[in-house]
């Protein structure tokens, strides 16, 4: 028995899906290298952008090396230039740099050595005091293969830490030695910070540790405790959740992390982004001191002999001292990269969303249409992706968002050739362009839906509204952004009456839309649907007024024109470009109806068509007959003041209006008048002076053989 192509479908879908977040879960963390290398690209298309100008490196580089000797050099000048620095007030100066043995080329040991009486200098003794007396920050380095341990103390850290949450698991990264600088230097400074930079499987530096846990007790990496000494943050908070470390706070300033307490950088480009200034400048004392004042200064090297290169999306040489600068970067601008804890399960329903995006809104392509719909899908995720990573900064896995449309698509073209369901697809496609969204569904399961969009006569209800004084408002917001900010808050919450009374919209003109009823969906009810839909917009209007209001300043005001009759309808336009619409002279006279709201200072107006046909009671005033521009039959036309019957005292205004209304159109102007004139004593309105104002004219005027017409000249 051949499976139905939708069960088939479905199935498909369900063992992709299992499949693809199987893969998600259990695959080998090698693969996850080839979605940092996707990554990779994203960092290149965005280009290099500013690094933070209070960061500054001070390179150890070939002219330095070249002026001031081979590395290392006597202590006595690296004492020289922390203390330039320090004179040229730098708010905060690290050092990558370790002094794990004593200087061999210090003056004192030769005294020692050939026991001469004269005391020496002792250079060691010098960058201490220098280290003591600047606020310098010294680095050390964690081992992590058991064979090179060192039995070096580690140093003392001027913070507490404060570990919430801890699991039995606390995920972080734990050293098996630590190599720090001599005791003379290492007493002498204030604190200290590890400097291990950790790349990945692939060699790249996408992430840096900023804690690790050594003997049970907590360290940070340079870079953070020189942002921690700059916040002047005692204590220092690791949050942790039942997956790990989620983020770190120093001060009041929170940091997140990946799980194991490491921090995703945010790159700002290849070597050498940010600013460097070359060591033997610093102490030589050539070099601004501007450029050093109230900065972070982080003291490395970048040449190629010292072996500190490592690599970063951008280019495969980065010195070191770079990833540090980074860091500090990042924490300034709060703007590092994050996977927040809730990721993973927003990936695995985003696996979900998008195989059922591919099979049941793509699928129902045609193959040609399916492969453009792929690409530009494919390109919306990737644009999608670069807006959360370089705007929100979350890191989204790639190929997890790119592989269930691969999967899908393959898998879509595959039994696509086997199941053929074209008349469906046809028709689905057909009306998805043609007709709103909320009788889609109606059409394609009706038994008529084949020839829904032919050109036939039917008789439907045409809506027009329009707001009042655009032009003035367009001219408040001033900006075109805000006007349409403007005008999609007022078209949703108009359309939704519409579509609630099973009504289409056409379209929307600027500030103006326009529906019907009855068409393609037939509406038994649809003048009443209109009208009520109309009323539900003007029960509405009162509180979106005083929402735009807030938000921009300006008030919100419309009328609305209804008009039933007989109108042609279908798929109107070129071969290969139309439109599914109506036409017809009721469409031109619900546009005038609308048009008249404003003259009669009325807010829903009716033609004597409309009227007709309503079934449900409303407050009803008649306003006028009228011949519009265009047409030369006149038209009755009314105001629906609400839905039910009138209250005493408005049944009996409107009773004394219809009765001086009755003696207009007998040509009784005095009589009229008189009686119009009582009204506006009782019960002040706009439509009545207007009334008071035309009999008054009339009166003047020798009138023979009067038809009660008024017409208007203008739209």
């Amino acid at each position: 028995m051949r499976i139905p192509y939708s069960l088939a479908q479905f199935i498909l879908f369900v063992l992709v899906s299992i499949s693809l977040v199987y893969g998600y879960l259990y695959l080998p963390l090698s693969y996850q290298n080839m979605d940092d290398k996707l990554r990779d690209f994203l960092f290149l298309a965005r280009g290099t952008t500013q690094a933070s100008s209070d960061v500054v490196i001070v390179d150890i580089d070939e002219k330095s090396l070249k002026t001031l000797g081979q590395w290392p050099w006597e202590r006595s000048i690296v004492a020289q230039m922390l203390i330039n620095l320090s004179d040229a007030k730098a708010g905060i100066i690290g050092l990558d740099i370790i002094f794990s043995e004593a200087d061999k080329t210090s003056p004192h040991r030769f005294a020692q050595t050939y026991h001469l009486d004269k005391t020496l200098p002792n250079y060691d003794d010098e960058l201490s005091r220098a280290i003591e007396q600047t606020p310098t920050i010294l680095g050390y380095v964690f081992n992590f293969n058991s064979e090179q341990n060192t039995s070096d103390s580690p140093p003392n850290i001027p913070a507490i830490f404060i570990e919430k949450g801890v699991q039995e698991s606390h995920y972080l990264i734990q050293p098996k030695g630590v190599l720090t600088n001599i005791d003379t230097l290492q007493k002498s400074s204030y604190s200290s910070g590890f400097i291990n930079n950790i790349p990945d499987s692939s060699g790249m530096i996408r992430s840096v540790p900023l804690v690790m846990r050594y003997d049970d007790t907590i360290y940070s990496s340079l870079a953070f405790e020189m942002y921690r000494i700059a916040l002047n943050a005692k204590q220092v908070t690791i949050n942790y959740t039942s997956s790990g470390i989620a983020s770190l706070k120093a001060g009041e300033t929170l940091i997140p992390t990946d799980r194991n307490g490491r921090l995703y950088l945010n790159h700002r480009g290849a070597g050498r982004t940010f600013t460097y200034i070359s060591a033997c400048d610093i102490v030589n004392k050539t070099f601004d001191p501007k450029s050093i004042e109230g900065k972070f200064v982080l003291v490395g090297t970048s040449a190629y002999g010292l072996m500190d290169l490592r690599s970063n999306p951008f280019d495969n040489i980065v010195p070191g001292i770079e990833f540090h600068a980074s860091v500090i970067d990042n924490l300034l601008n709060q703007d590092m990269l994050l996977r927040p804890q809730w990721i993973e399960i927003a990936e695995i329903f985003q696996i979900f969303l998008l195989t059922f995006i591919t099979f049941y809104l793509l699928g129902r392509l045609k193959p040609i249409a399916l492969i453009v719909g792929f690409v530009l899908l494919f390109s919306s995720l990737v644009a999608l992706n670069y807006y959360f990573l370089f705007t929100h900064h979350i890191i989204v896995n790639i190929m997890f968002m790119m592989t269930p449309l691969l999967v899908s698509i393959l898998s879509l073209l595959g039994i696509k050739y086997v199941y053929e369901n074209r008349q469906k697809e046809q028709v689905k496609k057909k009306f998805a362009q043609k007709v709103s969204a909320q009788v889609m569904d109606d059409l394609l399961k009706s038994a008529e839906g084949d020839s829904a969009l032919k050109t036939h006569e039917v008789d439907v209800t045409i809506f027009f509204s329009d707001i009042r004084s655009f032009t003035t408002i367009s001219e408040q917001l001033k900006t075109p952004q805000k006007l349409v900010e403007f005008l999609n808050t007022y078209m949703t919450t108009m359309a939704q009456p519409i579509v609630e009374s099973r009504g289409t919209i056409d379209k929307f003109i600027g500030d103006a839309i326009m529906a019907y009823w009855n068409a393609p969906n037939r509406v038994d009810d649809h003048a009443d649907m209109a009208v009520q839909a109309a009323l539900k917009q003007l029960t509405l209007r009162n509180g979106l007024s005083e929402k735009l209001f807030h938000n921009y300043g300006v008030h919100l005001d419309f009328g609305i024109g209804l008009n039933s009759g007989v109108v042609t309808v279908g798929d109107i336009g070129s071969q290969g470009r139309s439109d599914y619409t109506i036409i017809g002279d009721p469409v031109n006279l619900a546009s005038r109806l609308e048009g008249l709201c404003k003259y009669y200072h009325a807010h829903l107006i009716i033609s004597h068509n409309t009227k007709e046909l309503l079934r449900s009671t409303y407050v009803i005033r008649e306003l006028d007959t009228v011949r519009v521009k265009g047409k030369s039959e006149p038209v009755r036309i009314y105001e629906i003041l609400a839905q039910g019957s009138a209250a005493p005292a408005l049944q009996n205004e409107l009773t004394r209006f219809h009765t001086a209304l009755d003696a207009y159109y007998a040509g009784n102007f005095q009589d009229s008048l008189d009686l119009i004139s009582q009204l506006i004593g009782s019960n002040p309105s706009p439509l009545y002076e207007l009334y008071h104002k035309r009999l008054e004219h009339l009166i003047t005027l020798d009138i023979q053989n009067f038809d009660g017409i008024y017409e208007f000249y203008e739209k």
